[in-house]
């Protein structure tokens, strides 16, 4: 097993971030085209908490070498359960993601934190574990977790400048929107 791990600061509120959060894998975000689909599964919220637990299926277009998709059946796409749980009260937004594609071979857990660090500032939190199941092979399983922990590293670069569009995006649509409403006070 490999484990990755990745913080960083974003300039928004915790508000602004677990709100746009939910238009990560919108148009938005240049940085991520591989995502094709994001289907919400579930929703709720615990009435004695008021935490907001969602799943989520998300299926991404392969990534994988061409020679490996045919090994495994020419399989172009994967798909990725996401449940995330979003406390007011303690304003933290958790995301946990597992893959289905291919988990007899390779399981990949990533947990996501978004929490205030200031009134204007969110800390991100990131964490991936990953294990390759080849039996015996323990060469080939390293090489297999080291390459996934390689590109979870450059992934994170593209997601953070990703979610960074969303964010600037999203500030400019929500400030238009309180302009129009002022406006329409006035009159």
């Amino acid at each position: 097993m490999k484990v990755f791990s990745n913080s960083c600061t974003f300039d928004y509120s915790w508000e602004e971030v677990s709100t746009a959060n939910w238009r990560k894998y919108c148009p938005w975000n240049d940085k991520s085209p591989h995502v094709i689909a994001v289907d919400t599964i579930a929703r709720e919220v615990d009435p004695a908490t008021g935490i907001l637990r969602t799943e989520r299926l998300i299926t991404c277009k392969q990534a994988a070498p061409d020679w490996l998709k045919a090994f495994f059946g020419g399989m172009d796409t994967s798909q990725v359960v996401e449940t995330s749980y979003v406390d007011p009260s303690t304003k933290t937004v958790t995301m946990v993601s597992q893959n289905i594609t291919w988990s007899n071979l390779v399981q990949v857990q990533e947990t996501v934190i978004y929490k205030p660090l200031t009134a204007s500032t969110t800390q991100f939190e990131q964490s991936a574990r990953i294990t390759a199941l080849c039996g015996g092979w323990q060469r080939i399983k390293n090489n297999i977790e080291d390459q996934l922990v390689t590109r979870f590293r450059e992934n994170a670069l593209k997601g953070k400048e990703g979610f960074e569009s969303v964010l600037e995006m999203s500030r400019r649509v929500f400030a238009e929107e309180r302009e129009k409403e002022r406006l329409r006070a006035v009159m």
